[in-house]
């Protein structure tokens, strides 16, 4: 809803109820992380249980305690990486019902799920490559997922590269709202790469049941964790924008 004053002047609202739980959600996400934080490094055993003195067959795989304790960025790694796809499906929401009703508050909210969800791909990008230099000794290698996930990271990026680069309002968010939907096409090709291609590097966990109860319990502690603060911060980012707007309309009104 928007305010109207005189002249059917149109302000952007202050503020709406999911405000009230920001700072709950923030902090409960904030314990919950750290409780898989800690649950990670100092309950869960390496790889099953598994311990080397120097250098070890495993598996058939040589490995030494920098690799064991490597296994450990997967249990955010996974969870930043959920709550990144989760983003983009807020993203392609708010980019579709921008197109369809025309609506400014859509593509404000679309940019805004847009800037929480590039935080979230670049925490993945970051946690991704420190685990692929410990497990695969590398800080790169164009594996189909990682491809299409930096495929991903790149359309984020120039979505905010095409809105900085209109003046035009209605163009700028309409063309956006275009590039949002593109970049989500990416989001279940990536998802669901390692079930196309049998021979990628990354692990299917999920299908393969890799994990054991105790690592399912410290990865839904950091996956509710890092869902919690995403909406923090969408919540917290959108009010900022809204307010700036309100502010903007008062401005010009003033002007007139």
């Amino acid at each position: 809803m928007r305010n109207e004053g005189k002249r059917g002047l149109r302000i952007p609202e202050a503020g709406q109820w999911p405000d009230r739980l920001v700072i709950p959600a923030a902090i409960a996400g904030a314990v919950l992380t750290a409780l898989a934080f800690l649950d990670a490094f100092l309950l869960i055993a390496p790889v099953h249980g598994a311990a080397v003195n120097g250098f070890e067959y495993i598996g058939g795989q040589l490995v030494a305690n920098r690799l064991l304790m490597s296994q450990k960025i997967f249990f955010f790694h996974m969870p930043v990486a959920i709550a990144s796809f989760v983003g983009m499906v807020a993203v392609l929401y708010y980019c579709v019902q921008f197109l369809r009703t025309k609506n400014q508050r859509f593509d404000t909210c679309a940019k805004v799920a847009m800037e929480v969800s590039l935080l979230f791909v670049v925490a993945t990008m970051v946690t991704g490559d420190l685990w692929t230099r410990f497990e695969w000794g590398v800080w790169w290698t164009w594996d189909p997922r990682l491809t299409t996930y930096l495929i991903l990271m790149l359309l984020c990026i120039a979505y905010f590269v095409l809105r900085g680069s209109i003046d035009d309002p209605e163009r700028r968010a309409t063309y956006a709202a275009v590039i949002g939907v593109i970049a989500f096409v990416d989001v279940p090709i990536t998802m669901m790469i390692t079930r196309f291609i049998p021979n990628t590097l990354h692990p299917v966990v999920v299908r393969e049941g890799g994990m054991t109860p105790e690592m399912a319990v410290c990865v839904a502690l950091a996956l509710v964790g890092m869902h919690l603060i995403m909406f923090a911060l969408f919540r917290l980012r959108f009010r900022q924008v809204r307010l700036a707007e309100r502010v903007e309309a008062l401005k010009q009104h003033l002007e007139d």
